[in-house]
Formats: C-alpha cells, sequence, structure tokens
C-alpha cells in the first residue's frame, strides 16, 4: 500500500495521460470536413489563376502589384492575403463573396473588370466557401503590402460608372448545368466559363470594355480576344481560326506542358496560365475542358488556313554566314538581308539555321507555330521584347528564351519579325519600328 503522497503524485501524472479530451465522432468528422474544404479551396485558386494575376514576385505571393494594360491606362492587382490592414483579412465571408462574384471590395470599393468577376459571378457557393477557407484560414501568408493606384489618368479613374457598367454588363446568376449535356461536358463549362475564365482573354470586347459573349450560347464566345498587349486567339472549334484541328491529345499536352510541337508554344499570359494553373489541374478536369472546348459553335474569321499550316525550312542564310549586322542606330550596308542575319546571330544557336528547332522539341521549330502563322504580329514582337519563361528549373516542361529589348532597336526588331514571318510564317504580315515600340517595355 503506497504512502498518501506518493499516490497523489501518480495520480497527478497519470491523469493527463489517462483523461486526455479525445474528439467525438462529430468533430472527427468536422475536422475532416474542414480539410476536405482547405484542400478543394487550394485547388480551386489553381483553377482560378490567382497567382498569376496577384503575385508580382515570387517572395511575395498573392500580395498583388502585376500591372495590366487596358485603354484607360494601367491597373494592378489587389493583396489578397489575409493581412488586416493591407489585404482582406477583415473580409467575412460575405464580404469575399462580393468581392469574387461582383467586383465590389470591401467598404463598397468597386472593381475594375480586368478582374475577371464576370466569370467568376457563375462559381458555386460551396466553391467561393472554399477559397475562402484557403485564402483566410491558413493556406496563404499574410503579407503588409499596401496595394498600387491604377495609372488611369483623372476623371476617368472615377469608380461610380463602374456601378452603371455592372448594371449594363454583369450577370450575377450562377452557373447552371444544362440537362441536355454529360456531366464531364458541364464540368468542363463550368471550369471554361468560371473558374478558368477562359472568355476574360479569349472573348472580343465591345466598346465598353465588356466580353461579348459569356458562354457557348452567345455568339463570338472565345473567338479571339486582345488583353494586356497580348493576342489570345481563337480556340473555338473551327478547324482553321480555332482548335478544331488539333487532337485531344495535342490540346491535353498544350495544356499540361505549354509546348505541343507542330502547333503552339505557350508564352504570355497563356504561359502562366501553364504555369501556374492548368498543369495542376487532374487530368479528368483537364478532359472535361477539352470536351466543352470542342462543342463551342465555330467562329470563322476568313482565314485560308490553319495559323500552324505556314512556314518551311529556310535555305537562304548559310550564305550570310560572316557578313556584319548593324549596331543599333547605324545604318546597315546591306538592308535587305539583315533580318536574316539578324536571325543568325540572335536566333540560329537555338531554333537552328534552318528554322527547325532541336530535334527533342526543347528548341521549338520556326515552322508550324502559331504564332508566326498569325494575321497579327503582336504575339510575336512581345516574345522577342520579352523573351518566355515558363515553368521551373525543376519541371522537364521548363521553357525560357532571353529577351531582346536591351539588345535590339526597334527597327531591328522589325527587321527580324518581317524575315521570320517572310520565311516561316505568315507572309502578309507586314511589321515597322513603330509597331515594336508601342509594345516596348517602359
Amino acid at each position: 500500500m503506497c504512502r498518501p503522497v506518493f499516490c497523489f503524485l501518480l495520480w497527478v501524472l497519470a491523469f493527463p495521460i489517462g483523461a486526455a479530451p479525445r474528439l467525438s465522432a462529430e468533430d472527427e468528422l468536422a475536422s475532416q470536413a474542414d480539410s476536405r474544404l482547405f484542400s478543394r479551396g487550394e485547388y480551386l485558386a489553381r483553377a482560378a489563376d490567382c497567382a498569376a494575376c496577384h503575385t508580382a514576385s515570387p517572395n511575395a505571393p498573392f500580395a498583388g502589384g502585376v500591372g495590366l494594360a487596358t485603354p484607360l491606362g494601367a491597373v494592378y492587382s489587389t493583396n489578397i492575403t489575409p493581412d488586416p490592414k493591407t489585404g482582406i483579412g477583415n473580409y467575412s465571408f460575405e464580404d469575399f463573396d462580393r468581392a469574387v462574384r461582383q467586383g465590389i471590395a470591401k467598404g463598397g470599393r468597386r472593381l475594375y473588370p480586368a478582374m475577371p468577376y464576370p466569370s467568376y459571378a457563375k462559381l458555386s457557393e460551396d466553391d467561393v466557401r472554399a477559397l475562402y477557407t484557403y485564402f483566410l484560414q491558413g493556406g496563404v501568408d499574410a503579407i503588409a503590402r499596401e496595394s498600387r493606384e491604377s495609372d488611369i489618368p483623372w476623371p476617368l479613374d472615377m469608380r461610380w460608372p463602374l456601378a452603371v457598367w455592372n448594371g449594363l454588363f454583369l450577370d450575377e446568376k450562377r452557373f447552371e448545368p444544362r440537362a441536355d449535356k454529360s456531366e464531364r461536358w458541364n464540368r468542363g463549362a463550368y471550369l471554361v466559363q468560371a473558374l478558368a475564365h477562359c472568355g476574360t482573354c479569349h472573348t472580343p470586347r465591345g466598346i465598353a470594355f465588356q466580353e461579348i459573349a459569356l458562354d457557348e450560347r452567345q455568339e463570338g464566345f472565345l473567338a479571339g480576344g486582345s488583353l494586356g498587349g497580348w493576342d489570345a486567339y481563337n480556340i473555338t472549334s473551327h478547324p482553321k481560326a480555332g482548335i478544331g484541328g488539333w487532337s485531344d491529345e495535342e490540346l491535353l499536352r498544350y495544356l499540361r506542358t505549354g509546348s505541343t510541337p507542330g502547333k503552339a508554344q505557350a508564352a504570355g499570359p497563356m504561359g502562366e496560365a501553364v504555369q501556374h494553373s492548368f498543369r495542376y489541374l487532374k487530368d479528368e478536369d483537364l478532359q472535361a475542358i477539352v470536351d466543352y472546348l470542342r462543342s463551342v459553335p465555330p467562329v470563322d474569321d476568313g482565314r485560308p488556313k490553319a495559323r500552324y499550316e505556314y512556314g518551311a525550312p529556310a535555305n537562304d542564310v548559310v550564305k550570310l554566314r560572316g557578313t556584319p549586322v548593324r549596331q543599333p542606330g547605324q545604318a546597315g550596308p546591306d538592308p535587305q538581308h539583315e533580318g536574316a542575319r539578324l536571325f543568325l546571330g540572335n536566333c540560329a544557336s537555338c531554333h537552328h539555321w534552318s528554322g527547325e528547332g532541336a530535334a527533342d522539341g526543347f528548341y521549338p521549330a520556326l515552322m508550324g507555330n502559331t504564332v508566326l502563322g498569325a494575321q497579327s504580329p503582336t504575339n510575336l514582337l512581345q516574345v522577342i521584347l520579352n523573351g518566355v519563361s515558363r515553368g521551373d528549373e525543376a519541371s522537364p516542361d521548363a521553357a525560357f528564351m532571353p529577351a531582346f529589348h536591351d539588345s535590339l532597336d526597334d527597327a531591328q526588331i522589325a527587321s527580324l519579325a518581317n524575315y521570320l514571318f517572310e520565311r516561316f510564317g505568315n507572309p502578309q504580315v507586314k511589321v515597322n519600328a513603330e509597331d515594336v515600340a508601342r509594345l516596348r517595355p517602359r
């Protein structure tokens, strides 16, 4: 029989173990539900590509500061981390839902429709709640960083007209599945129309910067648009103007990796969408997107052949090896061949002098490339000026191309672009130095 003091000590030491509180079955189920909701919110944030627009620096995810050129001036994304002063840390669920689906921040400040809330308006309440859980309950680190004001001049920067804009163009109805379509088709429609907001870039806009269509039942949906200084091509089912000539596997590869040899390589905003969003989506979701795109009514733009059907290997540049290329600001000795010389000096080491690229496709071929078969030089000029950086070093699908905005002047880039279009792409496209100057980074 133990002494009273010793027995008391044993009882005290044993109590935390023997009497430790245990979660009830209901609490365990609730905890598992919260975990699933959190994980779902993280996946939905990937599908919505929030990082591409709200992350200016990799060291400050979701802290905003990304600029987007609009016809009125540049606007900048806001801080959507849970910081209570500079971010959304003091948002209730209702505040969050109103900002995401109606473009109205806490306190009533209206957001420019560069934020794709006309697409997000279709999000289900469950998905908005999952996003809220992820952003405000532990999925995102709070970062104290003030959001940058837009560069839109007064009086165009007044926000009250956006209330009128919403009244005219915002449809607040959530996505409604079509009973005459399959479950996978409806999933693809929801992803394309709402979460992935494909129409934000790929649908033409009207005079008030509104998308002219928001789903496949409206004329012009996904028929191609321009946003932020880039062209977003027609992705309707048309065999020449759109993606009707692509196989399912080619489309899936493009979404997963950003590269489909003989068709296209993603750069700019589409490269960011692949890097931050599409490559993380489940196979069944990517297939649902492809199924839905196949059903979008074709829109013809009158082109004689598909963008990837242009070009042939070069056979005219070997004789120019060793000839001088003029320096920026100086007159060249032979303007007729300057584009070819610039190609040899700046492009051929990766894309090969014939333009056929690397055998393994790491450096893409220039013929059979949608950017060179386009009817506008915009995307080619953007790539030459700003380069390509897609993926990370650990990714087997990473792509990198240096920017030439510091090493080539506007006239040189125009000469190079004209050579590329004439030799490898659509020879009807002509470029001048003023075209380059309009896109050159300031």
